[in-house]
C-alpha cells in the first residue's frame, strides 16, 4: 500500500468520488481557485470547472444552505466550512434543518449533503479558532458525524460519507494533514457507525478517535515498553456510535481510558463512560478514567496552549491510574 498524507487521502477520496458520480460537486470558502485552506482541493477547479468547485462569499449559513437544497434537488454536494468554529453560524441548517428533513417528512426526502470542516487546537490560533466542539453536533439524531484518525480511514469513510443519503459531519483535524500512513489503492469505503480496534492489548483498554487516536498509540507504545499492554479502540464515527468493540475489549482488560481533545464536561468521553458503566459495570476492577483539554478557552501562547491540550504523557499517567 502507498503511504500518503492525511490531506492527500482526502483530497483523492474527493477526486475519486467526483469523477465517479457527476452529481458530487464542491462548494465552499476558496475550494476553487485557491485550492482550499488547507489544499485538500488544489487543482480541482481547473480539472472540474466552476460549475462543479464553486467558491462561495464568507457566509457559512449560505454554504450550508445551498448545500441542503442541491441534495434535496438530487446532486450530492460536498460544502466545506473553513473550520468548525464557523460552523456556529450554520447551526441552525447543520443540526435543525438537514438532519430532519428525512423523517419529518414522512421519508419522503433525502439530504445526501457532507459538509466538511476542521476543527481542533494545537496551531495558536487562538480561542475562538482552536475548538472541538463534536460533542455538540453528535448530540443531534439524524445527522451522522465523523473523525477519522487516520489516513486510510479519512479516505474510506469520506467516500462513504459522499455515497450516504443522510446528511454527514466530516470533521478533521487541522494539525494532522502531514500526517501519513498506509492506505489502500483502488475504490473502497469504511463503513459509517463502525468502530475498531487499532492496537490489541491486553491489559486496558484506551478508546479514543482523531487526534486522541495519534496520543493513544504513541502512549501505548510507551507503556508496551514499561509491559503493560494497551488496547486501542478506535471510535472513528461519534454518531453512530459503534460501543461494540470498546465493551469486547473493556471484558477482556477491566480497565479503560478514554481520550478526547474536546472539553471533558458533556463531552465525548462523558458518553463513552457512561455507557461502559451501563453496559459492563460487573466487568471493572478500577474507575474509568478521561483524558481530555483543560477547561479554559485555549490560550494564545504555544507553551499555555499545550499545557491545556491533552499529551502522550496524560495518556501514559491516566493508564498508570487505573491499573
Amino acid at each position: 500500500m502507498a503511504e500518503i498524507t492525511m490531506r492527500q487521502a482526502i483530497s483523492d477520496a474527493l477526486w475519486e468520488e467526483m469523477e465517479k458520480d457527476e452529481r458530487v460537486f464542491i462548494m465552499g470558502q476558496e475550494v476553487g481557485v485557491w485550492g482550499g485552506t488547507y489544499a485538500v482541493t488544489k487543482g480541482f477547479y481547473d480539472h472540474f470547472g466552476e460549475k462543479r468547485v464553486r467558491d462561495t462569499p464568507i457566509a457559512e449559513s449560505a454554504i450550508v444552505g445551498g448545500g441542503i437544497g442541491a441534495a434535496l434537488a438530487g446532486l450530492r454536494p460536498v460544502t466545506e466550512i473553513m473550520t468548525i468554529n464557523f460552523a456556529f453560524v450554520a447551526m441552525d441548517y447543520i443540526v435543525n434543518e438537514a438532519p430532519k428533513m428525512h423523517t419529518m417528512f414522512g421519508g419522503q426526502m433525502r439530504v445526501p449533503l457532507v459538509i466538511r470542516t476542521a476543527g481542533g487546537g494545537g496551531r495558536q490560533l487562538g480561542a475562538t479558532h482552536s475548538q472541538t466542539p463534536d460533542a455538540i453536533f453528535a448530540h443531534f439524531p439524524g445527522l451522522k458525524v465523523v473523525s477519522p484518525g487516520t489516513p486510510a480511514d479519512a479516505k474510506g469513510l469520506l467516500k462513504a460519507a459522499i455515497r450516504d443519503d443522510n446528511p454527514v459531519l466530516f470533521i478533521e483535524h487541522a494539525a494532522m494533514y502531514q500526517v501519513r500512513g498506509e492506505v489502500p489503492e483502488g475504490d473502497y469505503t469504511v463503513p459509517i457507525g463502525v468502530s475498531k480496534v487499532q492496537r490489541e492489548g491486553s491489559d486496558v483498554t484506551v478508546v479514543s478517535y482523531c487526534r486522541g487516536l495519534q496520543l493513544s498509540m504513541q502512549a501505548a507504545q510507551q507503556l508496551e515498553a514499561e509491559g503493560i499492554s494497551a488496547e486501542v479502540v478506535d471510535l472513528r464515527s461519534l454518531r453512530p456510535l459503534d460501543m461494540g468493540p470498546v465493551i469486547e475489549s473493556f471484558k477482556k482488560t477491566n480497565r479503560a481510558v478514554v481520550v478526547e481533545e474536546g472539553w471533558p464536561s458533556y463531552g465525548v468521553g462523558s458518553e463513552v463512560v457512561t455507557r461502559l458503566y451501563e453496559e459492563a459495570f460487573d466487568y471493572a476492577d478500577a474507575p474509568i478514567k478521561r483524558v481530555a483539554q483543560k477547561e479554559v478557552p485555549l490560550p494564545y501562547n504555544q507553551a499555555l496552549e499545550q499545557s491545556a491540550l491533552p499529551q502522550v504523557a496524560d495518556v501514559v499517567a491516566a493508564v498508570k491510574e487505573v491499573m
